[in-house]
Order: structure tokens, then sequence, then C-alpha cells
């Protein structure tokens, strides 16, 4: 497993997940750095992976790629006008590796890339002001995405253009989709909503006293969020309670939560989510601990930066992306958006 970190000092770190041990009942795990190296010329606001692809986005207005199996920047994308500020891979249930990025701007504006190998597809103007987030649908049909403007609008990744707005009582920060499709989250300040994908429908509102800066869905109903409490909260949106919490997982507030593995692993296989903050630090915790007591992180890496963002990958396939010319086998291969 691999996590990538972006920070305001334009660096990017990558990890990889290590066990130190091969017995199970008493393995313990480390983080090993991979690379580290200021790949933007601006603050890192964004970053995304899936399998062996990572991506990150910055207001310096481009894309970076990274192959995470050999540890290798594979270039920059250039075709923006203004700040990156969310991406998204989009992985389909019969492959390993990433079939579409796409991203998010502050003009308002969408992008779909190809990632065999990485070329632009088609970028369409989805909001009147800066993307807060957006979010990939299950099926990579269609992404949901949350602006200045104080809209929520649903595109047609199918056609490449919006086809939904509507209006929000309150600007929105984060979107997310659950695992199944069936449900999405929406944050704004100390609020996360839960609402039906059919309709859009608010079932229920969740309360975190202080402003969410992240969240990530995990298995069974669970929702992980963190910001300025500094501690990992788990919501079961079924029920619309607090079903566990790691208090001052971090010092400063939490920028970035991404869970490792799912509830359906091993015995032996701990459930892992990883946490980033502006302290400089990432940390894996096994959230199962956190039932019965405070937990201490499983890893640690200290990168000494103002970490803004945070995403993971397990890392599945060693088939490495590449930008340029795709051959008429991986076209063949390939779903197109």
């Amino acid at each position: 497993m691999s996590l990538i970190a972006g920070s305001y000092e334009r660096f990017i770190w990558g990890f990889k997940l290590k066990p130190l041990t091969h017995d199970p009942p008493s393995q313990s795990l480390t983080l090993t750095q991979i690379f580290s190296y200021p790949s933007h010329i601006a603050p890192i606001t964004t970053v995304a992976a899936a399998g062996p692809a990572a991506a990150s986005g910055s207001s310096d207005d481009t894309i970076h790629i990274y192959d995470l199996s050999s540890a290798a920047s594979l270039g920059p994308l250039h075709h923006f006008s203004s700040s990156i500020t969310s991406l998204s891979f989009y992985c389909p249930p019969n492959l390993s590796f990433p079939r579409n990025l796409l991203s998010a701007a502050a003009d308002g504006t969408i992008s779909i890339f190809d990632t065999e190998p990485f070329v632009l597809l088609k970028s369409f103007r989805s909001h009147k002001k800066c993307i807060n987030d957006l979010a990939v649908h299950p099926s990579g049909k269609l992404a949901l995405s949350v602006s200045r403007d104080g809209c929520l609008a649903m595109s047609n990744l199918m056609r490449g253009k919006r086809s939904f707005c509507c209006r929000l009582g309150k600007e929105a920060t984060i979107v997310k989709f659950d695992g199944s499709g069936e449900r999405f989250f929406m944050a704004s300040e100390e609020k996360i909503g839960v609402h039906l994908a059919e309709d859009a429908r608010l079932l229920f509102e969740l309360d975190n006293q202080k402003r969410v800066l992240c969240a990530a869905p995990g298995e069974g109903g669970i929702l992980f969020t963190g910001g300025e409490s500094r501690s990992i909260t788990a919501w079961d949106t079924n029920s619309g309670k607090v079903a566990y919490c790691i208090e001052d997982a971090h010092s400063t507030r939490l920028k970035g939560i991404v869970v490792l593995t799912k509830d359906g692993g091993s015995d032996d296989e701990p459930y892992l989510v990883a946490s980033a903050s502006s302290d400089g630090f990432i940390r894996v915790w096994d959230v199962r601990m956190a039932v019965k007591e405070k937990p201490n992180p499983l890893a640690e890496a200290n990168t000494k930066s103002r970490l803004t963002c945070l995403a993971g990958s397990s890392l599945k396939s060693s088939k490495r992306p590449r930008i340029g010319k795709s051959t008429p086998e991986e076209e063949d291969v390939a779903e197109e958006v």
C-alpha cells in the first residue's frame, strides 16, 4: 500500500506502508519514504491515487503524474488556465489500473483525461466559480461537484457536460459518494449532510461541532471525517450517530483521511486508516482499536512540512501509466468516456 501527500511548501511526498515482521499476530508497520521533491512551483492543493498511478494538482495551474511502482515522475499536464482544486481517478471493477482522471479547477471547469496515456478527452464548465470538490460515481458515468457559487452540480461523464445544478442553502466544501453509489455526503463548515443519490434527498445531518476539512467513506455505512477538531470521527451514516472516535489524533487540524483496507479482509489484516495533518505527520491507525480504547498509531512519518492533502493506493498492478500516444491494443481495452 502506498500514500502520497502534498504540502504548502510545494513538495510531494510518497510513502510505502510495509510490515516490519512476517508474523501476523505480532506484525508492526512502517512508512518508508519512496520519494520527496518540489514537483510544483506553488502550493499543492490536491492529490489522487489508484493502482500504480498518482496525480497532484496545484495553484500553479498544472497536474503532475507519478508512477508509484517505480517511484518516478511522469511529467506535467498543461491544459489549464487556473488552479487545480480537486482530482479523482476512476478505476473500473474489472481493471487494476485507473481508466480516467478527472480534475476540477478554480474557473469552474471539469476536465476528463484518458489515463492510457493521459490525454485530454473533454473539458467543460460546470460552475460559475471555483469548484471546491469533485466526486465520481462508482459507475464512472457521472460526477458530483460543489463550488463557491453555492451550487451542487451533476455532470454526465459519458457526454462530457453538466446535466443538473441546484443552489444549496450554504456553500459546501466536500462531496463524497459511498462505496455503493447509493448515497453521497456533503460537508459545509461543521455539518455533514447524508443524501440519497437517486434524488439528492437529505436523510439527516451529522454535527461535527467543528469545521470538517476532510472525509473518506468506509465499509458498512461508516464515514470518517477530520478537521479542526484534530480527531478522526467515524460516523454510522445509517443511524446518524458517532460509531467511535480517535481523539487528538494529531496536534493540529487534519487535512486528509484515507481508508487503506476494508472490513472484508482476514482477521489478521487490520482495518487501516491513514491521516495527515498540517503538523507534518502522516499516521496509520487500526481503527478497530478505537472501539475499546484510544489507539496508538501503527506507523507514522514526519514530513516536517505543512501538509495540505493525502491520497492512498493499494498498488494492485505494476502496469506503468504513461504520457503520450496510446497503442491500438490499449485503445481496444479502453472504455471510451
